[in-house]
């Protein structure tokens, strides 16, 4: 018989994802307040060329964050992983997720019946 995912065991999952979160929130800022200003200030394309695919990365590798953790871990409502997700598309929305995570991981670790 299968069992539940605990929250206590999955707390790596959840600070994987709360380091991915700041990875990807960085990346954006960096593109958007650094490399786009660049391109079209200064005339030097390479830097959203350059940028563009590392937030490319950061943000799969977010979004691979978020599934990987909603699917190990129990306790996560719907609403909460499309939050996690709209976020993402929010410049410094990653930032208020990371804040948001570490609460949701104190919960989950205190929630009867989800801890081992």
């Amino acid at each position: 018989m299968a069992t539940a995912p605990s929250a206590h065991s999955n707390t790596p999952s959840l600070r994987l994802l709360r380091t991915a979160s700041l990875a990807e929130g960085v990346t954006l800022l960096a593109l958007l307040g650094v490399a786009v200003p660049l391109k079209h200030a200064a005339g030097l394309p390479a830097a959203v060329s350059l940028m563009g695919p590392v937030h490319g990365l950061a943000f799969l590798g977010y979004l691979w964050a978020v599934f990987a953790t909603v699917s190990a871990t129990a306790g996560w409502r719907r609403a909460e992983v499309v939050r996690l997700v709209a976020m993402a598309l929010v410049p410094g929305g990653a930032f208020f997720n990371r804040h948001w995570l570490r609460r949701k991981e104190q919960a989950l670790a205190s929630a009867p019946g989800l801890s081992t």
